[in-house]
């Protein structure tokens, strides 16, 4: 199947950017090959760096209805306003804008299927610039937006829109997606379009340091969906979750997301990531600027010449593979870092919260080997139904015995360590602990920001959630 043409960026993605997708025309040729563009993100600890990405829903302040991409109060109007002022470089898909990179390749905006607006920051030294970022880039959307009307709202699932009400982004790759979603999962078309994160991008040293960041990642990304969750509404009433998004992820494409069992083992390494990836259908290919569907192969099937019959010049290349591994939707995504993936979109103290407490937990080495140790006995099968219990009980759940609540006391005293270890001051002398101070009210009030907000709904908002649009928007 084709899908309508897409420009080609100049140059292949850089290492935190996920705006567009790459064209890197090296032949691939082995599965060694795919392991050692893994291995290649190895590097030495001093050259570690932060990647924080964000997404945020767009609405219109007069009625808090969705932004369509097209009309002069539009997604397409915010790209062009912000390339205007920012003088980053459009990405195109075919007349369309549908994202912008910094001319260095670091940082890129994007949007989601639904329109939501995304920074994929730049890969930074230290928390205090990674806030900074964030602080910059909602100052120029809003002097972008408010002329138009336009404001942002940050939370982790679509309070108020039916999934018909949700504008559809021109974006070729989520054509295919949007096909294939319902094949798969139950909730693949609400991931797509009514959700929103935070995310935070980190690096590894070696393969043993990736393994134990990996484990590690796994067996507390319940743990960051419950401290952040913030989806509590669905079609403007209560959905009876704190976190909708994380029930999403139960059922939405479970050949490609989830724990990976496997990665939880004393000797899995970058070989073993391959191989499970291989046996993951595909979404796509890009040849000669246009978007090709390929969701009825997997990588190997594809690396074994499946393709060749209907277009024979479609041999598999790096950047088929880059591709592929950024179409995979595990807890913790390994490409050439990884992806911590668990945590709902929130208001702005959050965007700063999410990548300071995975770097208090993962970028010291001795926090590191604690938290490794605090959840060494956890099996795969009590991890996983830990994942199943958040969505609904948030902190209430348990693992291993213990309630989620004090292992989470624990897990952010770690990460304070390791946070103030790190001694990365700002002008005022503060380390980049000051950052987990959200946690910290979370783990006193003993609520989340969900059941915050859902007190406000059956209080003071008097069951209207369009008090949401006012109260949390940037």
């Amino acid at each position: 199947m084709l899908i309508g043409p897409v420009r080609a960026p100049a140059t292949p993605n850089k290492v935190y950017s996920m705006a567009r997708d790459t064209t890197d025309d090296t032949p691939l040729t082995s599965v060694a090959q795919m392991a050692d563009y893994l291995a290649s993100g190895c590097k030495p600890k001093e050259a570690f760096r932060i990647g924080t990405e964000h997404e945020k829903f767009v609405f219109f302040r007069a009625d808090n209805s969705p932004v369509p991409y097209y009309g002069e109060a539009s997604i397409q109007a915010l790209l062009n306003g912000m390339q205007s002022r920012l003088g980053w470089e459009p990405i195109m898909d075919g007349t369309n804008i549908i994202g912008l990179a910094e001319a260095d390749g670091m940082g890129a905006i994007s949007i989601e299927p639904g329109g939501q607006f995304e920074l994929s920051g730049a890969p930074l030294e230290t928390l205090h610039e990674t806030c900074r970022e964030s602080n910059h880039h909602l100052a120029t959307l809003r002097e972008v937006a408010e002329p138009l009307g336009i404001r942002f709202l940050g939370i982790g699932g679509s309070p108020k829109w039916t999934l018909a009400e949700t504008p559809r982004m021109p974006k070729s790759r989520y054509e295919i997606m949007t096909c294939y979603m319902p094949k798969v999962g139950s909730h693949g078309l609400d991931m797509m379009y009514r959700t929103c994160t935070i995310q935070v991008n980190l690096d590894f040293s070696s393969e043993a340091d990736m393994r134990r960041k990996m484990r590690v990642g796994m067996k507390l990304q319940p743990l960051a969906t419950a401290l952040f969750a913030a989806s509590p509404f669905t079609e403007g009433k209560p959905n009876g979750l704190l976190s909708w998004r994380g029930e999403i992820w139960r059922d939405t494409d479970n050949a490609r997301a989830g724990i990976l069992p496997f990665s939880l083992a004393d000797d899995f390494g970058f070989a073993d990531y391959v191989e499970w990836a291989l046996d993951v259908p595909m979404y796509f290919i890009v040849r000669d600027g246009r978007y090709h569907d390929c969701t009825h192969v997997t990588f190997r099937q594809f690396m074994a010449g499946a393709l060749k019959g209907e277009v024979t010049a479609w041999e598999p290349t790096l950047g088929d593979w880059t591709n592929h591994l950024s179409t995979l939707f595990p807890d913790v995504r390994l490409k050439r870092f990884l992806e911590m993936r668990g945590a709902d979109g929130g208001p702005w103290r959050r965007i700063c919260a999410l990548p300071a407490f995975w770097v208090g937990l993962l970028y010291d080495d001795a926090t590191l080997e604690a938290a490794d140790a605090l959840t060494r006995g956890w099996s795969y099968a009590e991890v996983n139904a830990l994942r199943d219990a958040v969505p609904a009980q948030g902190l209430k759940a348990e693992i291993a015995g213990r309630g989620l609540l004090d292992v989470a006391r624990d897990v952010v005293s770690l990460s304070r360590q390791g946070l103030k270890s790190r001694a990365r001051l700002n002008g005022e002398g503060q380390d980049e602990s000051l950052f987990l101070a959200p946690l910290d009210e979370v783990i006193a009030k003993k609520a989340t920001l969900a059941d915050d907000l859902l007190g406000l709904y059956h209080g003071r908002w008097n069951g209207e959630v369009d008090h949401v649009f006012d109260e949390y928007q940037y």
